[in-house]
């Protein structure tokens, strides 16, 4: 098979939550389990980091990624999903996997998925840890791709365990309150394993303490914790948080015999896009006008990225705007700008919210504009109608981001 063929047919074979949603949750380990048991457990050659939460966890993993190259260490990175191509979820010290490792790794073990009916995460994972493995990463930052308990990585023994935040998303799998969502995410806390906390919130504190507690884990609120102002090349005014929790998570991994220092810390954090290619994080496009995407899609992330783009100077506002079908909008209409001219649009994939009825929706709440065919056709639409003055920012879901970036 070629590379072109090999991803056609992962993407293919079974339902996958980023296409499909409820349909490809898997419920339990078992099948990870077995594949893992199949490749001879290759998660247990390397030390990880484990990053769970509702927002910033992408963030947080390419920047604890960032400080550990600059400290020297052969770095895996492990996320989801990717934003143009696949081998985007799986790199090493910022490169990504090799297109004829990804070939060889589905020709191995084809037969082995197949016969097991394996979900599109759980091939992915063994793929990831595999790869990891072979290649010697002195540690990989493992980032949880839903919820935390019953996700394909949560079969590791991480150095450290993190969680950003909680929020109310994917409620479908993982609870409607965020004491339930907390359970799931505070799964990867494991026994005797230190966790950070990125934010201490009222709801979801004792959940949090009480499974440490179980687990004999020892737990840091990282915003909390007083320490000195880093910047970052990634400037979302919500990656403050994202700072401090990595550098408690920092703390954490140095008396585990991580040597990282502060010239380390400060240029790891500097040089974040540099170091792992990450995009679409409060990304600017071009200027004049100013465009902006950022893929924060839920009530937690908008908040921050809209407070955001309301300081931003600017004559005019365009939104160039789409979402999911199992999005509730009711939870997001309030944050967004009602003097913004909206061009509504349908990201390419089965669970995209139709334009036309997110065009109805929103117009009804005072977000007014047009609907599009297209992703591309509603961002062409307002790059022409914006002057030189103008903002537009592109955003509601990480699908509707990728295909303008």
């Amino acid at each position: 098979m070629t590379y072109q063929d090999t991803i056609n047919w992962l993407f293919s074979q079974l339902p996958m939550y980023q296409n499909q949603g409820k349909s490809a949750y898997k419920t339990d380990l078992s099948n990870t389990i077995l594949l893992a048991n199949h490749l001879n457990n290759p998660e247990k050659r390397f030390k990880t980091v484990h990053i769970a939460g509702t927002n910033g966890k992408g963030s947080t993993s390419h920047m604890l990624a960032s400080v550990l190259q600059e400290a020297g260490y052969k770095v895996g990175l492990y996320t989801s999903p990717h934003l143009k191509d696949f081998r985007e979820r799986i790199k090493i010290n910022g490169q990504e996997i090799e297109e004829a490792y990804v070939v060889q790794f589905v020709e191995a073990n084809k037969s082995f998925f197949e016969t097991n009916a394996l979900s599109f995460f759980e091939m992915t994972v063994g793929l990831a840890f595999q790869y990891f493995a072979e290649e010697q990463v002195d540690i990989a930052i493992i980032e949880v791709g839903l919820g935390g308990r019953l996700d394909s990585t949560n079969i590791i023994t991480p150095e450290v365990s993190v969680i950003t935040n909680i929020g109310l998303d994917h409620t479908q799998f993982l609870g409607n309150s965020l004491e339930a969502i907390a359970k799931e995410k505070g799964g990867i806390i494991k026994y005797n394993v230190p966790v950070v906390i990125g934010e201490t919130q009222d709801e979801t504190k004792a959940v949090f303490n009480t499974i440490a507690n179980e687990q004999h884990a020892s737990i840091t609120f990282a915003d909390t914790v007083e320490t000195k102002v880093y910047s970052s090349d990634l400037k979302g005014s919500y990656q403050a948080k994202n700072i401090k929790t990595v550098l408690e998570a920092v703390h954490q991994l140095q008396p585990k015999g991580f040597h990282i220092l502060e010239n380390a810390l400060s240029n790891g954090l500097l040089n974040v896009v540099k170091n792992t290619g990450l995009l679409g994080r409060w990304q600017i496009l071009q200027l004049q006008p100013k465009v902006i995407c950022d893929t924060a899609h839920n009530t937690a992330g908008l908040k921050y990225t809209i407070k955001q783009l309301l300081e931003e100077p600017y004559n005019a506002l365009h939104i160039v705007f789409g979402v999911v079908n199992d999005k509730d909008l009711s939870t997001i209409v309030d944050l967004l700008p009602k003097h913004a001219t909206y061009y509504f649009c349908k990201p390419n994939i089965p669970r995209g919210y139709n334009a036309g009825d997110l065009k109805i929706e929103l117009n009804a709440h005072g977000c007014l504009g047009n609907s599009y065919d297209s992703v591309n056709e509603a961002y062409r639409s307002a790059l022409q109608n914006a002057d030189a003055d103008d903002v537009v920012y592109v955003g509601g879901s990480t699908f509707v981001v990728a295909e303008i970036i």
